[in-house]
């Protein structure tokens, strides 16, 4: 591949969208990888992302973009660096969510030449209401490897259009979070305080208990789906409607989109 490094930018709270972004480095195969991870709150340096690929990857919510994730992207810019994007989706629609990052993207100066919507474990989904449990699995992670093989083939070629992606402009109405959010089993708790850790917007406080501000809630389940003892839950009435419409709706299994 004559573009030797990659530069990965991601918002991945359950590690979903990672484990596919990292497949598909895999079979891009570059000599040098920059690791980009937009997931926690951190400082905000421009960053001008000036050579390489940059392959950027997002998780969907209610067929958006993360307004957190596009908050935290704003600070990098890039001089036509070829650009591949990835949403992650929990089996149900990505709907606008690739056409929405691919217009932020070339906004701020990236070159989209690819774009691949895959299917991840939902983040309401449990052992004893799975939705889409296991994803992405072996065969998503193959066909992960496969496109990023494809991306390095096109580039080869000195192919860089931006393809046609499915999606609406104008977009989605925005579904507004917050006010609901995981709780915590305070006899099973161990105070580990893991759950703080992994919060994307830092809204849990372990001390002699465990606090969490259900205000400003994304409803990503990370510390759901890290916490050791299993003393998270997220069993609100409005996630089980939830659940029991996605169990009946969205059970079929779907299969990555690729748009190349």
């Amino acid at each position: 591949m004559k573009y030797n490094n990659v530069h990965l930018i991601y918002f991945s709270p359950t590690g979903t969208t990672r484990k596919i972004i990292d497949a598909i480095v895999e079979g891009l195969g570059p000599e040098q990888v920059y690791y980009h991870d937009l997931t926690y709150p951190f400082a905000k340096i421009e960053q001008n992302i000036v050579d390489g690929v940059a392959v950027i990857g997002v998780p969907v919510y209610a067929g958006r973009v993360p307004k957190d994730c596009l908050e935290r992207m704003a600070i990098y810019k890039a001089d036509d660096v070829p650009t591949v994007l990835v949403a992650l989706y929990g089996n149900r629609e990505f709907e606008d969510a690739l056409v929405e990052l691919r217009d932020v993207a070339i906004t701020q100066g990236f070159n989209v030449i690819a774009a691949g919507a895959f299917i991840g474990e939902h983040s309401y989904s449990t052992q004893e209401r799975p939705i889409a449990a296991g994803r992405p699995n072996g065969e998503d992670l193959s066909m992960a490897v496969k496109f990023g093989q494809d991306i390095a083939a096109k580039i080869e070629l000195n192919d860089f259009h931006t393809p046609e992606i499915d999606g609406n402009v104008p977009y989605k109405e925005r579904v507004k979070f917050g006010g609901v959010a995981p709780e915590t089993d305070a006899e099973s708790c161990i105070l580990c305080g893991r759950c703080a850790e992994v919060c994307p917007v830092g809204i849990i406080t372990v001390s002699n208990s465990v606090t969490t501000q259900a205000e400003n809630c994304i409803m990503c389940s990370a510390c759901v789906k890290i916490c050791p003892v299993e003393a998270r839950s997220f069993n609100h009435p409005v996630i089980e409607e939830r659940r029991e419409l996605l169990i009946k709706n969205c059970s079929t299994p779907k299969r990555p989109e690729i748009f190349l």
